[in-house]
């Protein structure tokens, strides 16, 4: 049987969002989606982009995986897949999104995973593998030297940096950005206050969202 939430759910959808925007619906059907805004984030299910920047149908681009992390561009053609990588090839060279928001989370469970050096899930360890990438943060943060919880907090905004760096290593990317047509953005959000934090590009400190 399909989920019993999910039948409640699309049920839901039916009389409430695509009733009152079909017209939307529609229309993205016919001429395609063209979102302003790219969000990479975590799969985290608590950590939902288009709850959490309230958007509507064809507003944002969302690409999810454990932590949010942007790899490296791979210039080898014969390297394994890569879902992210191709998901910024098309945000970038055919949405050519305006901005592209990188955003991390407390309590991320990838990333205390690796801090906590967890026992692998499966003998393939793909988590593992995947969340290995992060050691040149870890390194830069160094070793827990007292509050756990600040140790693991900076580690989840040094992720969030990492993927904006390496964004700019994407040829189009740097491209844009350097054309003024694309701008990078740092965000974290707190799950348990609801508190959007967002990276200021000059001090590079992640800062409250205020409605200043």
């Amino acid at each position: 049987m399909f989920p019993r939430r999910l039948t409640d759910g699309y049920r839901s959808f039916l009389r409430g969002r695509l009733a009152t925007e079909r017209a939307r619906y529609l229309e993205l059907a016919e001429k395609g989606q063209s979102p302003d805004t790219m969000v990479i984030s975590c799969g985290d299910s608590r950590v939902a982009p288009e709850t959490i920047f309230d958007a509507g149908p064809g507003e944002m681009f969302v690409v999810r995986n454990i932590a949010g992390i942007v790899p490296p561009c791979d210039e080898n053609p014969e390297a394994a897949f890569h879902g992210t990588s191709a998901c910024v090839e098309f945000g970038v060279n055919a949405l050519e999104v305006s901005h592209i928001v990188i955003m991390g989370h407390a309590s991320c469970g990838g990333i205390s995973a690796y801090a906590n050096q967890a026992a692998p899930l499966s003998k393939r360890d793909f988590i593992g593998k995947w969340m290995s990438q992060i050691k040149p943060v870890a390194d830069a943060v160094g070793p827990c030297a007292g509050d756990r919880t600040e140790w693991i907090r900076r580690m989840e905004w040094g992720v969030v940096e990492y993927s904006m760096r390496n964004l700019m290593t994407f040829p189009a990317v740097r491209e844009r950005v350097d054309a003024g047509k694309l701008t990078i953005h740092g965000a974290y959000f707190g799950v348990a206050t609801g508190v959007l934090f967002v990276r200021d590009p000059e001090t590079g400190r992640f800062e409250p969202y205020t409605e200043s």
